[in-house]
């Protein structure tokens, strides 16, 4: 075979290669995409945020020591049922008693000090008197002199009988101190309640809880009969909230049981949390949040402080309204409307052209009769678990591409689709994708 048979040859091979590549590149893209489909239809919707907490009591009572000293009695122990006024410890009142006594006796000495000054005072004023009598009937035989330090002699002694009163009434405030004192080592139940926390044990030392409360914490008395759901809830969630919206709580503690419960305090400042505080300074973003309270209507007779809850606080409800499924709505650049044409250009008078741009808009893709997808926008109102509400754009019946997340993604106006059955398993996986 000649050489330019053989070119000739290698063509043909060539040709025909490139028109099979051809070929099946115009056999894919015919191809219709597996999606599944679903109808627009009227359904009840049910808004909700969900955030986890802890439990903890409604009403609770830390009790601390305004004394120092040694447990010298513990009369109760983690889990005990108190009465108000009930007796709880005691702390050794040995020194408190012995100031007792010193101020009583400091109080005594005073009161007759007191006495003393009196008496003093009542001569002074005694002498002074007979002395102007004297005096008025012969003034030479008490002279000027004898009467200006009898005078001076009675403004002495009443001020020493004041002196001697403050003094009573200062001994006299020390001593109530000092039985303040004394009274305040004996520890008794404020309220009624159960000891949910007991951190000391007979013989340890108290302290002063002035400048240490968690150090100085001997105890906590819980009502366990009024409990609350103490949860975080994001910022984007927060302001959906409103105090006397209805929860559903799940406890860890009790899995096959849902309660009831009542949003009743919503906070007005954000959590800080010192973790998420460092890791922003690093990486630019923090994340806010606020705490809830869901107050349980129904609690377990069994629940404990600190249980791990989940409170889905139903934020708003939707009857019989049109809706479609969460994962439908996608984003794709749309055209957007002008952006102005009503100035006019001062000379001559001629309208400014008018701008069109771009925009990102929500929506969904519509199926055709001729399996054809177009994009539609749509406006969407509250969001259920796994449906939006349809404010406008769609009509019920209209069937839209309802999956999968990565066929809604990559789907294009116009494209074929074709549809595909997929069982409830999956279309609730994708849906919380």
């Amino acid at each position: 075979m000649t050489k330019g048979a053989k070119l000739g040859v290698a063509g043909v091979l060539v040709a025909l290669v490139a028109g099979v590549l051809v070929l099946a590149a115009a056999t894919r893209g015919n191809k219709p995409t597996d999606v599944r489909e679903e109808k627009v239809e009227r359904r009840d919707l049910v808004a909700s945020v969900t955030a986890s907490g802890q439990v903890e009591p409604k009403t609770k009572a830390d009790i601390s020591s305004d004394v120092s000293g040694r447990i010298v009695k513990l009369a109760v122990k983690e889990g005990d049922i108190v009465k108000k006024g009930q007796f709880l410890l005691q702390i050794d009142p040995s020194t408190y008693q012995a100031a007792v006594q010193q101020q009583a006796a400091l109080v005594a000495s005073s009161r007759a000090d007191l006495m003393r000054a009196k008496a003093n005072l009542q001569q002074s004023q005694s002498a002074l008197r007979r002395s102007q009598e004297i005096r008025k009937t012969n003034p030479t035989f008490v002279s000027d002199d004898q009467m200006e330090q009898l005078s001076t002699t009675v403004d002495v002694n009443q001020a020493l009988y004041n002196s001697a009163e403050h003094a009573v009434d200062q001994a006299e405030a020390s001593l109530k101190n000092a039985q303040a004192s004394l009274a305040k080592t004996t520890i008794i139940a404020p309220m009624s309640g159960q000891v949910t926390r007991l951190n000391v044990q007979q013989g340890e030392t108290a302290i002063q809880g002035e400048f240490n409360k968690d150090a100085a914490l001997l105890l906590t008395i819980s009502d366990m009969k009024a409990l609350e759901t103490k949860v975080k809830v994001d910022e984007t969630d927060v302001a959906r909230i409103q105090v006397g919206d209805s929860a559903q709580v799940e406890i860890d503690a009790f899995p096959d049981t849902t309660f009831v419960g009542r949003v009743v305090e919503i906070a007005n400042s954000s959590l800080t949390d010192p973790t998420a505080t460092t890791t922003a300074s690093t990486t630019g973003d923090q994340a806010v949040d606020y705490y809830v309270k869901v107050q349980l209507l129904n609690p377990p007779p069994d629940t404990r402080p600190d249980f791990s809850a989940t409170a889905k606080i139903v934020t708003d409800t939707r009857k019989n309204v049109l809706s479609i499924p969460i994962i439908a709505l996608t984003v794709r650049e749309h055209q957007a409307a002008p952006l102005g044409d009503t100035a006019q250009v001062a000379m001559g008078g001629r309208e400014p052209a008018k701008q069109v741009g771009k925009q990102d808009v929500e929506g969904v893709f519509v199926v055709g009769k001729d399996n054809k997808v177009t994009f539609r926008p749509v406006k969407v109102g509250v969001a259920g678990e796994e449906y939006f509400e349809v404010l406008s754009g769609l009509n019920q019946g209209e069937n839209i591409v309802a999956g999968s997340y990565q066929a809604i993604r990559d789907l294009k106006e116009g494209m074929v689709v074709r549809e595909t059955k997929t069982d409830s398993t999956s279309k609730k996986k994708e849906s919380g994708a």
